[in-house]
């Protein structure tokens, strides 16, 4: 991890939601992307929050209409993002001592990109296997 920071592993683009994203649009999103969440941006793309599988099962389990819902009405605010010059040890250690599967990544405080787990396990593996 010498020297990569979270612009060198980060996947791009970044797939967002906008806070009045009808839960479940955010939903069908996640399931045909096949990934686990998803930030939430303001118009000028700075992360306000972030909607995970869990924040939309946690509704459908209150017996909540996710049509119903939007993106602000169920996202967790105050995600925890990093700036794409972030350090991959310290993008690890926030994802262990937050308890996160992804982050996402920022410039000038603008959404570019975001980490998963698999990205940084990606970035330590070295591959014995080869698709032919």
């Amino acid at each position: 991890m010498k020297n990569v920071t979270a612009r060198d592993i980060m996947t791009k683009p970044v797939v967002a939601a906008r806070k009045h994203a009808s839960a479940k649009d955010i939903a069908l999103q996640i399931l045909s992307g096949l990934y686990s969440g998803m930030p939430v941006t303001d118009e000028s793309g700075k992360v306000i929050g972030v909607v995970t599988e869990y924040d939309l099962l946690a509704q459908l389990g209150k017996g909540r209409q996710l049509a119903k819902l939007t993106a602000k009405d169920i996202m967790t605010e105050k995600a925890v993002t990093v700036d794409v010059n972030t350090p991959l040890n310290e993008v690890l250690n926030l994802m262990l001592n937050k308890d996160v599967i992804r982050i996402p990544v920022t410039e000038d405080g603008r959404l570019v990109g975001v980490i998963a787990r698999s990205d940084i396990l990606r970035n330590y593996i070295e591959s014995d296997f080869i698709t032919y």
